[in-house]
């Protein structure tokens, strides 16, 4: 078991599991406003009265959408603390949107760590592979996507120097 403080690259190992240690509620107006902070257009995310016209509908009910973007985010968010604290982002993989989110749906998380190795190009550092799930209040999986990130080791700090590869 980990300790409380946040992980550095030497704490990784593959096949590690990561749970979220609280559930995040999506509420309308959380939508709405990254939908609109985000400049995205579909009315899908904010416009009741067309969704209740256009998407009345299983599994949509007339119900807004959450952006998928926000849930990328919330879930990516929940485990920075036991992850990526000590780092950076360096990409997001295979992105895969399962089941709508809607108002009202609450959001876990959940992570397994895919990949860990040296960084080839920055002295005191590694890179991590984490294969990340959302799911929703009834446990269905909502998204699935495989994050990447930077990691410092422990007593390393950034000093702007690289490697060059040879």
């Amino acid at each position: 078991m980990m300790s409380l403080e946040a992980p550095f690259f030497e704490d990784f190992k593959i096949g590690q599991k990561f749970k979220s240690k609280v559930g995040r509620t999506i509420t309308d107006v959380d939508n709405i406003w990254f939908t609109l902070l985000t400049n995205n257009s579909n009315q899908i995310h904010f416009n009741r009265d067309y969704t209740e016209k256009y998407f009345s509908g299983e599994p949509f009910k007339g119900r807004l959408v959450v952006n998928g973007f926000l849930t990328l985010a919330i879930v990516a968010g929940m485990l920075v603390e036991q992850t990526s604290q000590n780092g950076f982002m360096l990409g997001i993989e295979n992105v895969k949107f399962i089941s709508p989110v809607f108002g009202g749906d609450t959001i876990y998380a959940e992570a397994e760590v895919i990949e860990s190795r040296e960084s080839e190009s920055r002295p005191g550092f590694g890179v991590v592979k984490i294969k990340t799930w959302g799911y929703n209040q009834e446990g269905k999986k909502v998204i699935e996507f495989e994050r990447v990130f930077m990691i410092r080791k422990r007593g390393s700090s950034w000093t702007g120097e690289r490697k060059e590869k040879t």
